[in-house]
């Protein structure tokens, strides 16, 4: 096979997850990689800002 170690075969799966989460288009969800659809998501439902602050 392509892989001589261990070490090998790591990279390669962590190569494999980062390019599915991060750069694959997805076309259940408008063409767009997984990654960037759930910031949106996020982004819309899950505002950074404050709802209250304590003192």
């Amino acid at each position: 096979g392509p892989w001589r170690s261990l070490a090998d075969v790591e990279l390669a799966t962590a190569e494999w997850v980062a390019w599915f989460n991060a750069t694959r288009l997805h076309s259940a969800i408008g063409h767009l990689p997984p990654e960037e659809f759930e910031g949106l998501y996020y982004a819309q439902h899950h505002p950074n800002e404050p709802i209250a602050i304590n003192r």
